[in-house]
This record gives structure tokens, C-alpha cells and sequence, in this order.
């Protein structure tokens, strides 16, 4: 009897041990199932950001110089920047991090940092460039490099690459101006990490906001080599891409030049080749990405034909430092950003220089997207555009759309030594250089009302 109840209660133990594993992998599955729903619909709060950036994005878009990404629906269109914002359904909304990142810095922070310091990136020269020497003599250069709350990795990235793919015996300096950044990363921990590149790199830390004009212009004033290059803090250089540009000013130091600018994917930081493009701009002084004509690449030198140019974009170009000085640097009238990048091309056009991209240099460049609706930045690029029309366009200013500005009830009052100072820069003909070169390119204006 007593061996019957033993078994009856091994039997009974085992049945409910049973049912318990039972039971135990059916709420874990219920567990699961739910976790997989949370995280496709994803936090309400987190959610609703999301759909609140999206909005944003949607209704505000800051034209900037930088976009480089091209699209081209047919052979004979010009080519046009891709759309600023897209926000789909590959954007994770869950993550808290990379939304306020996002909205800081314009781009993938959390991929920057994963990325580290330094990467190597893929060669996009044509072949044909990969065969080009160059002299063994050619002028120094000093790479400028302004900033203002830049992600530290981005950053750093630019430097590193600079560092590594950069003839040391051509490089004379890298001159940093930080305008007044406010992020921890920026103050000490960036004086700690310089030490590494000690000797080359000056740090400048402006005492007030000036902003990118007035920036470069002071990083410009510290410059001791022959060439300035300009570089954005979030570009990443390419191989052999500095021999180019200083070769071609070697010849002609009155040509200015640009490296065709490679996009860096701003939301997964991929470094994707450009096809050889140009700039040029529209009646509103608006920037805009051109194709260049295939007969323009079919001589003996090919795709690394140097292509003439009637802008440029404006973040990354170099220049003689004696011809920049001599035409008088940027406008200091000008503020912050914005419409530098033209100022500047007209005023290179009708001072006796030229202005061209050189595709075989190749940098790449993260292409920021601004969700920033600031009333203050808005006036800032619209008074610089007026100012830049009433400086420059001669009577071609009646052209420019004035009534769009909300500062066209207020005359600009552009200074009067500025004015002489401008007046008085050595021109190459009596009538417009704006017209002359538009005769020679015809994408230089878009909308042509004449």
C-alpha cells in the first residue's frame, strides 16, 4: 500500500511538474509577443517626437551651400539636390539618443561615434586619376577649419584624415577656430587629443560668437603657408586630394578651386561618390548643383578635365592667401552664414580670377540636416543676399526678387568704406562680369528672365 502512494505522488509531482513548464513557456512567449508589438508602435511619447520632427522637417527647410547629393531624371535636366529630410520607415523612433543627436548635430551621432577617429574610405577618383603625378615641388597649404558645437568624432575625423592623407612636406599647418562652442567635449578633451598632431595644429578660440565668415577670416589672418584651404568640420578627405588643387594654383594663382565633395550619408554616414557637378545659382541667389555637359569631358584629359564654375558651394575650396588678400577676403559686412559662398564666386569672376572644380581631388562631406525654424538665422541669410545683390549685381539687382524679403521695406545700408573698398578692387572690363560669364556658362542663372 504504502509503495502505491508513493508512486501516486511521484506521478501527481510530475504532472504538475509539467503543466508548470507548460504554463512558464506560455507566458514567456505571451512576454515576448508583446515586447515585439511595443517596439514596432514603439513609446507614445517617443512617438509623437518623432512625428513632431517629421513635421518640422517637413515645413522647414534652410537652404545651405553644402548639398551635394544629385539626382537626374533624364539625361538633358540639370541635376538637383536630393530632398533634405527624409524621415521613413527605416528611422528608429525608439531610441531617445539618437533623436536629440539628430536634432543637435543634423546627423547620426551615435554611427559617428561608433566609427571612432579615423576609417578609411573608399578611393572614388576616375582611374585616369589614379595615373596623374604631380611636381614634387608645390606651394604650402594651411587648412582652415571653423567650428561651433561640432560632434567630437566628426570632428576629429576630418583632422585625422587630413593627418593621414596629407603630404606632411605640403602641409603647413591645420588652424582651428573654435567659435565659442559650448560642449564639455570641446573645451578640454579636445586640448587633450591635439596633442597627438603637436606642431601642426593651431587651436583659436574666439572670445564672442563671429561667426563662419568672420571665423574663417580670422583663422585666414594666423595662415602662414602659400595656400588657404578651406574645409568644413565634418568632412572626411579623400587620397591624393590636396596635390591637385595646390598644382593647379601653382599654375595660375589667381584660379581658385574646389574638390568635387563626395556625400557622406548623414543618417548612416556611408562615404557614396559624386558625379562631376558644378556650381551655379538661381534669380534668388540660391545655390544649386548643375551637371556638367559630357562634351566638356571629351578631350584628350578626360573626366580629369578641370571643369569651369560659375559658384561654389562654399564650405571647401582652395585659394592663393596673396590673391584672397588682395581682393579683399570675405565681405566682414556679412553675418554669421549664408550667401558668402556667392558674395565671394562674384567677387573672384570680376576681379580677375577664375573659379573651377577639380575632379580629381575628392573630399567627403556630411550633408547636415537643419530642423532648426530660427527666425534670426532667416533674416541673417536674406539680409547677406540683399547685401550681395546691392554690392555686386550692378543693374542686374532689379532682377533679384525683392519682394520675397521681408527686409525689402527697410533700404540696406551697406557702409561707405566697404562700398569704396569695394569699388576700388581691380575689375576685367568695364561692363558686368556677372553677364560676360554667364555668356561663357550658361548654367550660371537658372530662371533666365532676360
Amino acid at each position: 500500500m504504502r509503495n502505491v502512494i508513493i508512486q501516486s505522488l511521484l506521478c501527481a509531482s510530475l504532472t504538475f511538474g509539467i503543466w508548470i513548464a507548460v504554463f512558464s513557456i506560455y507566458l514567456h512567449y505571451n512576454h515576448v509577443k508583446k515586447q515585439e508589438k511595443t517596439q514596432e508602435k514603439g513609446n507614445p511619447l517617443i512617438w509623437s517626437l518623432g512625428e513632431k520632427l517629421r513635421s518640422k522637417a517637413d515645413s522647414v527647410h534652410i537652404p545651405r551651400a553644402y548639398n551635394v547629393r544629385v539626382q537626374r531624371a533624364r539625361e538633358d535636366e540639370p541635376a538637383e539636390p536630393k530632398s533634405s529630410l527624409r524621415l521613413g520607415e527605416k528611422f528608429n523612433y525608439s531610441i531617445p539618443e539618437l533623436i536629440h543627436g539628430y536634432s543637435t548635430y543634423g546627423f547620426n551621432h551615435i554611427i559617428s561615434k561608433n566609427l571612432g577617429h579615423y576609417r578609411s574610405v573608399p578611393d572614388t577618383r576616375n582611374v585616369m586619376c589614379r595615373k596623374k603625378t604631380y611636381p614634387a615641388r608645390l606651394p604650402t597649404a594651411s587648412i582652415i577649419i571653423c567650428f561651433h558645437n561640432e560632434e567630437f568624432s566628426a570632428l576629429f575625423r576630418t583632422l585625422s584624415s587630413i593627418m593621414a592623407l596629407t603630404p606632411q612636406y605640403i602641409l603647413e599647418e591645420i588652424i582651428l577656430v573654435d567659435d565659442t562652442s559650448d560642449f564639455d567635449d570641446l573645451k578640454e578633451k579636445l586640448d587633450y587629443h591635439l596633442e597627438i598632431f603637436r606642431g601642426k595644429i593651431k587651436l583659436i578660440r574666439n572670445k564672442k560668437r563671429e561667426g563662419l565668415i568672420r571665423a574663417r577670416m580670422t583663422g585666414a589672418s594666423h595662415a602662414s603657408g602659400d595656400v588657404l584651404v578651406f574645409l568644413d568640420s565634418h568632412c572626411e578627405v579623400n587620397k591624393v586630394w590636396l596635390e591637385p588643387l595646390l598644382n593647379a594654383i601653382a599654375k595660375d594663382p589667381k584660379m581658385v578651386v574646389c574638390p568635387l565633395i563626395d556625400v557622406i550619408d548623414y543618417m548612416t554616414l556611408e562615404y557614396q561618390p559624386s558625379p562631376i557637378v558644378r556650381g551655379a545659382f538661381n534669380w534668388h541667389l540660391e545655390f544649386k548643383w548643375d551637371h556638367v555637359l559630357s562634351y566638356e569631358i571629351e578631350g584628350p584629359e578626360g573626366p580629369t578635365t578641370p571643369i569651369r564654375s560659375p559658384a561654389m558651394a562654399g564650405g571647401i575650396f582652395a585659394i592663393s592667401r596673396n590673391y584672397f588678400n588682395e581682393i579683399g577676403q570675405y565681405d566682414k559686412g556679412m553675418n554669421l552664414w549664408g550667401g558668402e559662398n556667392l558674395e565671394l564666386s562674384l567677387r573672384i569672376w570680376m576681379c580677375g580670377g577664375q573659379l573651377y572644380v577639380i575632379p580629381c581631388s575628392r573630399v567627403g562631406h556630411i550633408n547636415r540636416q537643419h530642423m532648426t525654424n530660427d527666425s534670426e538665422i532667416m533674416k541673417v541669410v536674406e539680409y547677406n543676399s540683399l547685401r550681395l545683390a546691392h554690392i555686386w549685381l550692378d543693374e542686374y539687382k532689379v532682377y533679384f526678387p525683392l519682394p520675397r524679403l521681408p527686409l525689402c521695406s527697410r533700404r540696406l545700408s551697406v557702409p561707405i568704406p566697404m562700398r569704396t573698398s569695394l569699388d576700388s578692387l581691380p575689375r576685367l572690363a568695364n561692363k558686368s562680369q556677372v553677364m560676360r560669364l554667364k555668356h561663357h556658362t550658361k548654367s550660371f542663372f537658372y530662371e533666365d528672365p532676360l
